[in-house]
């Protein structure tokens, strides 16, 4: 099934979704970075950056769950493929400017197949996970501009995103 040259490989021949085989492929170290941000009032980043959340340690267990959804992607995402993870780093950097975090997620592997879903559900679960450590100080908070920021290896090449980061 081709798409203006462009090969639809998540259906098989009938239409239905199906897992891709990439039994085929080489195994080569793929790597790929990804954002999020969540933004604030002054007040709530305050709080939090001072340690007196209700609820605890908002940012190191806001990187913690990021790593750990790393891991569990497969099983929260229904065609992608479980993988050897190498690396996974998460990093929750304050930014007065926002005011607010930025959440970047870097996964690393040697497999068959890209990490670039893994590095996405680290930072989205890591940013919600940060909401919900913080959600006693303010409802408002906004989960923005989650998205993949690089990605080398593999047959696709490399990718750097264009987008800003703010």
């Amino acid at each position: 099934m081709t798409q203006d040259n462009f090969h639809i490989t998540h259906l098989d021949n009938q239409g239905q979704a199906q897992m891709v085989d990439v039994s085929d492929k080489s195994s080569t170290v793929r790597q790929a970075v990804a954002t999020a941000r969540v933004r604030m009032s002054q007040e709530t980043f305050a709080a939090i950056q001072a340690g007196n959340a209700p609820k605890g340690d908002v940012l190191g267990t806001s990187r913690l769950a990021g790593i750990m959804a790393a891991k569990q992607t497969a099983s929260l995402i229904p065609l992608c493929h479980p993988l050897p993870l190498q690396k996974v780093e998460v990093q929750v950097t304050p930014d007065p400017q926002l005011p607010g975090y930025q959440i970047y997620a870097t996964v690393k592997t040697k497999a068959e197949t890209g990490v670039e879903m893994e590095a996405l559900t680290a930072v989205s679960v890591a940013a919600l996970t940060l909401y919900d450590m913080a959600k006693a100080l303010e409802k408002s908070i906004q989960i923005e501009s989650i998205h993949l920021v690089s990605k080398t290896g593999g047959k696709s090449g490399d990718y750097n995103s264009t987008a800003t980061r703010d």
